[in-house]
């Protein structure tokens, strides 16, 4: 059986003192399997990689919202202003309060957001977790449909087996598990290979819903993140490029040419997922395209050790 590799080594003082074992693939323009390392067949929990197809699936379902919003319905969110308040202009719409989210009460994401909850004595909210973008346009889905809105997580509900049913198409691989994310939402498994394919196929989609997820996540990038998150300089270092970062070291992004990359990190260790990615796409001469902002998408890639302070090493890439 294939195995994870080792993607990224830490070095301290030119010491390698540890390791991240890991697994990529890049899918070329046609969507073949172009490169690989590690296993790059089984079946992963993408996490919320998974966001944007979900979104699908319920644009798919009748669920209709303006590319700002649609973008906040594909995050895992930072918890700023502008996140929140975008979350409950989506509840809003849909005749809805956050008294509606189950989502687990949590601060946000964001260190500064989070801390500025805590100084004007804020408390953690299902509204601040950072899935509670997703979960509003969740219940918004199930509003247009007449479908109940208080069993919206069961597996069995109308809602869930609509993301299922988009979910499998899209990756073109059926469904071997079906666990439960941070948020309590479905997690459903593919490979990497067919995430890749999902975010390739919303990537070079030119109408219907598939492009119109694409364009939300281009047009408001910081809205699928947040204004501080490495994801946020990559997307707009690489125009028209899509992507989405995921729990447990889960990446994938896909470019408007076709082609695409996905990787997962065994250990789930997050300072090494920026590094990873950023390493394929250099390998493939990402960085060197017009147009790109070579500097910003390697600088995704940097991650110092600090020793007294100061830089004295890096999580760096094995290839």
């Amino acid at each position: 059986m294939p195995a994870p590799e080792i993607v990224a080594e830490i070095v301290r003082s030119g010491f390698v003192e540890g390791v991240h074992r890991g697994s990529v693939v890049a899918l070329s323009p046609d969507g073949a399997v172009d490169w690989s390392m590690g296993d790059a067949t089984s079946a992963i929990l993408p996490r919320s990689c998974n966001k944007p197809v979900q979104a699908l699936g319920m644009l798919q379902a009748g669920l209709d919202l303006p590319p700002d919003l649609l973008a906040l319905a594909c995050a895992s969110h930072s918890g700023e202003p502008f996140h929140i308040e975008g979350v409950r202009r989506i509840l809003a719409g849909a005749g809805l309060d956050e008294s509606a989210l189950q989502t687990p009460a949590d601060y946000p994401l964001d260190d500064e957001a989070r801390e500025a909850v805590i100084r004007t004595g804020g408390h953690k909210a299902p509204v601040l977790m950072n899935c509670s973008g997703k979960h509003a346009a969740m219940l918004a889905t199930c509003v247009v449909n007449g479908w109940d809105t208080a069993t919206y997580l069961e597996t069995g509900h109308p809602l869930q087996r609509q993301i299922a049913t988009t979910f499998a198409a899209i990756t073109g691989e059926d469904v071997v598990t079906v666990a439960v994310d941070g948020c309590g939402a479905p997690l459903l498994s593919t490979s990497l290979p067919g995430l890749a394919r999902a975010f390739r196929t919303l990537a070079v989609a030119t109408e219907g819903p598939e492009q119109r997820i694409a364009e939300a996540i281009r047009s408001h990038p910081a809205n699928v993140s947040g204004t501080r998150r490495d994801e946020l300089t990559l997307l707009t270092a690489i125009p028209g490029a899509i992507g989405k970062a995921g729990a447990e070291a889960c990446y994938v992004v896909a470019l408007p040419d076709g082609s695409a990359y996905a990787l997962k990190i065994e250990d789930g260790g997050a300072r090494a997922r920026p590094v990873v990615m950023a390493a394929t796409l250099v390998r493939f001469g990402v960085d060197a395209v017009d147009g790109v902002d070579g500097a910003a998408l390697r600088g995704t890639g940097r991650h110092e050790l600090l020793g007294g302070g100061v830089a004295v090493g890096e999580v760096r890439a094995t290839f």
